[in-house]
């Protein structure tokens, strides 16, 4: 059973930017792109405006869509990974929400698995 069911989106947002030093910022997004809830690791500043995050976050629900209908000539999207020069931007895609993270650039790619990895894990029943 996933430990993480009864919790609220607050408590799993704190516990992903929690999972490595190297974390910037974690956001709960329902279908339609709109934050549910999110957070900032404390001592980071944000790299985009409240408005410019929200509507970030309204063009990943519009990517996801897109991009599941292409789930059945290539299968479920596993997550997305963008890398900038100021930072790395990852989507996981649970059934019922949208997960997205940012981390520090120049992460390992052994390091964005592990954290991919554990945050699909905290989120599966989202």
């Amino acid at each position: 059973m996933n430990v993480y069911k009864r919790a609220t989106l607050m408590e799993i947002v704190e516990d992903i930017i929690s999972l490595d030093s190297t974390m910037r910022f974690a956001a709960i997004i329902d279908l339609k792109g709109n934050i549910l809830e999110s957070i900032m690791k404390k001592g980071k500043t944000s790299l985009k405006s409240q408005k410019e995050e929200e509507h970030f976050c309204k063009q990943v629900a519009q990517r996801r869509k897109m991009r599941q209908g292409f789930n059945k000539s290539l299968g479920k999207v596993r997550y997305v990974q963008v890398e900038r020069e100021k930072v790395t931007q990852l989507v996981i895609y649970p059934k019922r929400k949208t997960v997205y993270f940012t981390l520090e650039p120049e992460v390992s790619a052994t390091k964005k698995m592990t954290i991919v990895s554990k945050v699909k894990k905290i989120t599966a029943h989202l």
